[in-house]
């Protein structure tokens, strides 16, 4: 009876919904958590308590952010276009959370695992620079116009480097499906035969959630907070919730591309007892904690060092490297059947 009625449309509609719900919710507490993790390393880091009044540890601090944040009044400049000033916070969050609709947990465990899913993650995460420009535009601010513009441009210049850096993967690879992408890496990780791009990408992961040493569009000393100045409540708590969703997104991408997903790093008995899920989730924290320590770690970069960077140095490193990786595949008869 329990098959039929999954079998049935309606049966199918509730079995998505469960599924996606299995994920967003999971990753809500995660975004939530994250800011508190930040917090606490940040503070480590630089020898003091961090957040530790709300709670055993500061554990429910997050929860008191979050009350906060939506109790606060919504104030919109005059001037400004209603709509799209309340539309680009929800642009922006709502993109960070469909991504996830194709990132794999474990082996064929996902929302939705389709043979194109590196070509869905490309056209979300390029959609996501839209939000910015909105918000800028719609403030009627001269400071946010000039920090969503900064995005722009930040975000395009890097997400190049990004596309020519997947596509070495894929020649390796010779599929789409990020399920493939992962289990091509049984034997060994990307991030040991690919390593400089590995830190490419990892580089432009940080560029491409607008995160120090790259948080151009956000710079204090010059245009205040960038794109979402005009922003407070509950628009500017999803403009929030959506740049800490990307850093896990990003983290997940970095993940699958290069540390074997939900793979351990040894295909030995007691590694290969612990869940695939948990292994995914070990090396997403890892990343995290590497983007927190960037943090803490380097000072921003200037407007015109990010640039000369993404376009002068990224762009031509990546793109030699996929012409040498698709050289080497071709000359020693390794490049796979779907891309011969």
């Amino acid at each position: 009876m329990a098959d039929f009625f999954f079998h049935t449309l309606a049966g199918q509609l509730i079995l998505m919904l469960l599924e996606t719900l299995a994920v967003l919710v999971p990753l809500l507490i995660g975004v939530a958590y994250l800011t508190l993790m930040e917090r606490k390393v940040m503070a480590a880091m630089q020898m003091r308590r961090g957040p530790n009044v709300n709670g055993i540890f500061g554990l429910l601090q997050a929860f008191a952010d979050a009350i906060k944040m939506i109790t606060k009044e919504t104030i919109i400049p005059t001037g400004a276009n209603r709509f799209l000033f309340l539309f680009a916070p929800f642009l922006t969050f709502s993109l960070a959370m469909t991504a996830w609709a194709v990132i794999p947990t474990g082996n064929g465990l996902a929302v939705a695992n389709i043979n194109v899913g590196i070509l869905y993650l490309l056209a979300i995460s390029s959609l996501g620079v839209y939000g910015m420009l909105i918000a800028g535009w719609a403030s009627n601010s001269k400071y946010a116009f000039l920090g969503s513009l900064r995005s722009a441009a930040q975000m395009v210049s890097y997400e190049v480097s990004i596309g020519l850096v997947i596509v070495s993967v894929l020649l390796a690879v010779g599929s789409l499906n990020l399920n493939d992408i992962v289990l091509a890496q049984r034997h060994v990780w990307f991030c040991v035969p690919m390593f400089p791009i590995f830190i490419l990408f990892f580089i432009s992961a940080l560029a491409e959630t607008n995160r120090a040493p790259f948080d151009l569009p956000e710079g204090e000393s010059e245009l205040v907070a960038g794109f979402f100045v005009e922003y407070s409540s509950l628009s500017f708590g999803l403009f929030f919730l959506g740049e800490y969703a990307n850093m896990i997104l990003m983290s997940a991408m970095v993940s699958i591309l290069f540390l074997g997903g939900w793979l351990p790093p040894l295909g030995i008995a007691p590694l290969t007892w612990i869940p695939g899920p948990l292994w995914l989730i070990a090396k997403i924290l890892f990343c995290l904690f590497v983007f927190i320590w960037t943090r803490a770690t380097f000072p921003r970069f200037r407007y015109d060092q990010l640039m000369r960077l993404g376009w002068k140095v990224f762009l031509p490193f990546s793109l030699l490297w996929m012409i040498a990786t698709a050289g080497f595949l071709l000359a020693t008869g390794l490049l796979p059947q779907g891309v011969s």
